[in-house]
């Protein structure tokens, strides 16, 4: 698998809040690295309390005090200041990078896929300045209190932002040279947004260090009270939306465009009926597709949001394409359908990509859109078949069938009753279903199998036991993939996971397996890395269940679909 992923997604004020406080050092503290605990005293020694307490838990501690001594002396400052300031500076770093990114990027006797992965890292800054200018205007709304509320959304944003980070380096994988300039330009930022996710993750002590009452209720007490609460819901779910998708079910919804081959409908292309998307749009934008094999490149950019989209079936509406590795094309970029506008949600459709395992990385569909949701759609392909590049994603009674890596990315994802295909690869290959992508330990992320089947085509079952199929490989150091209450097939290896380069994160990953069965699920023979665990513990294994995991109980219910938040058995 190329490492080149890259995504942006839409955020909510204050989320913006802990990469400014990071990318804010990027003026006063450049080349900035771990400090020493003799550092940190001495560092220390020259701060008021305020910026001190905000330091605290964070790796880089140089960096961040020296980012903030222009409101060190101001004993008034609160951390509103601090983050007001340090949106705007931020914004103006982002620009630089820009033009940083794309100088190094095309400089020389670049190729194809150079470019293209230049390209990647121009949209991923570009998004990002979008975000920070929409949230400027909103921050001196933000009453502090809260700021401990909205910590988990701020930690999704911020995991995401490491994770476009990564995919701008690791698409320039081919390019060692490259690689390396991109990540000595980035190397500032990504340690910077590295303390923000630790500000952020002591947040509540960091308030209360400034004497600020909480308004506090652990997220998983919030997520329990929604489910008894009517009416909380996420921001971007109107009354209407609320109605329209408790009728989904029964068959009642009228569509706001319906798309054709036949010329049946408004529209003959899924592209066309997304070019409708009305301007101000107030509600949920609601596209039937109808019966067909489309033969389209589709992205549900980042201002189409809250779009319905559904078909007649995962295997009678499909949307279909065939780019690859191979065709010097960036893992990003291959594509058949993504998705980046927030809130999407699509059921009863296909996406495939055919370029087959001789394609190697050919991704039939990509998501980084935040509280998505998919049912009963069916993704196939090969070597990189879903692509859940970041924030919060959920999938339910799908079809997902691969060979290398085949669900992979840094997202926050819980797939659920669905049905795991492993596929016959190369002669060369080994089958691994995950390969996930988390880089910093403070990451929310992880990717979660939960009452699932998995199983071998007819096409691999004969040669099962000379293919070696594996449950999931670490593609970065705190990679975090959890399987339970599933169903495995005799032919995953016994040993169940597989190393990516000798001793890679072996010891800081997060591998584990609850409550499965089927001769597959047998932990006799399983690795013994320091990282892996057979999870005995019920109350353990809770956290990775759809209700704290994805905090589920806040949108799940407004979907119109099945799903369970806690466990398949009580």
């Amino acid at each position: 698998m190329q490492g080149g992923k890259v995504a942006v997604g839409g955020i909510s004020i204050i989320l913006v809040v802990g990469v400014a406080i990071g990318l804010i050092a990027g003026l006063h503290g450049r080349g900035g690295h771990k400090s020493t605990d003799g550092d940190d005293e001495k560092v220390l020694s020259t701060t008021t309390k305020a910026v001190a307490a905000i330091c605290s838990p964070t790796d880089y501690k140089q960096q961040c005090i020296s980012s903030f001594q222009t409101l060190a002396n101001n004993h008034s400052a609160t951390p509103k200041d601090f983050l007001m300031a340090a949106i705007d500076i931020t914004m103006k770093e982002v620009k630089e990078a820009i033009g940083k990114s794309e100088s190094i990027g095309l400089a020389g006797n670049s190729s194809g896929r150079q470019k293209m992965a230049t390209e990647d890292c121009q949209d991923l800054l570009q998004l990002a300045i979008g975000e920070l200018q929409a949230s400027f205007s909103m921050v001196g709304d933000a009453a502090m209190h809260t700021i401990n509320d909205r910590a988990q959304d701020l930690k999704n944003w911020l995991s995401a932002v490491i994770s476009y980070q990564q995919s701008c380096m690791d698409g320039f994988d081919e390019t060692p040279e490259v690689k390396s300039a991109i990540q000595n330009g980035l190397l500032n930022a990504t340690q910077l947004t590295s303390n923000a996710l630790a500000i952020v993750s002591e947040i509540s002590a960091i308030l209360t260090s400034f004497n600020i009452p909480l308004n506090f209720t652990s997220s998983f007490r919030r997520l329990q009270e929604a489910t008894e609460e009517s009416d909380q819901y996420p921001s971007w779910f109107s009354a209407a939306d609320r109605k329209l998708l408790g009728r989904v079910d029964n068959g009642k919804v009228t569509p706001n465009a319906v798309v054709a081959l036949d010329g049946s409908g408004q529209y003959k292309s899924i592209g066309a009926a997304l070019a409708a998307y009305p301007k101000n749009l107030n509600g949920r934008y609601v596209i039937y597709v109808k019966a067909g094999i489309y033969d389209e490149y589709i992205t549900i950019e980042k201002n189409l949001v809250n779009i319905f989209m559904y078909g007649d079936g995962p295997r009678k509406t499909m949307v279909t394409g065939k780019k690859s590795f191979l065709d010097g094309i960036t893992t990003y970029k291959t594509s058949t359908f993504s998705v980046i506008g927030n809130g999407f949600i699509c059921k009863s459709m296909g996406f495939r990509n055919t370029a087959g395992p001789e394609g190697h990385q050919a991704v039939a569909l990509r998501v980084q859109s935040d509280y998505s949701a998919f049912f009963n759609c069916r993704m196939d392909g090969y070597q990189d078949t879903l692509y859940v590049q970041a924030h919060r994603q959920f999938y339910r009674n799908c079809v997902i069938s691969g060979t290398v890596d085949f669900i992979f990315g840094d997202s926050t994802t819980l797939i659920q009753n669905s049905l795991i295909i492993v596929r016959k690869p190369l002669d060369n290959q080994q089958n691994t279903i995950t390969a996930h992508g988390r880089a910093e330990k403070r990451e929310t992320t992880g990717l979660v199998i939960q009452n699932c089947r998995i199983v071998p085509e007819e096409k691999l079952f004969p040669t099962r036991f000379k293919t070696p199929s594996y449950l999931g490989r670490p593609w970065k150091a705190y990679s975090r993939t959890v399987v339970m209450e599933s169903t495995m097939g005799d032919f995953i290896h016994p040993a169940g996971w597989l190393p990516w380069m000798g001793n890679f994160a072996l010891d800081t990953l997060y591998y584990a397996e609850y409550a499965n069965k089927g001769p597959g699920a047998n932990t006799a023979q399983r690795v013994k890395w320091k990282g892996y665990k057979v999870i005995t513990n019920r109350n353990e294994a809770l956290q990775f269940t759809a209700g704290p995991f994805i905090q589920g109980n806040e949108w799940l219910r407004l979907t119109g679909a099945p799903y369970f938040l806690g466990f398949r058995t009580m």
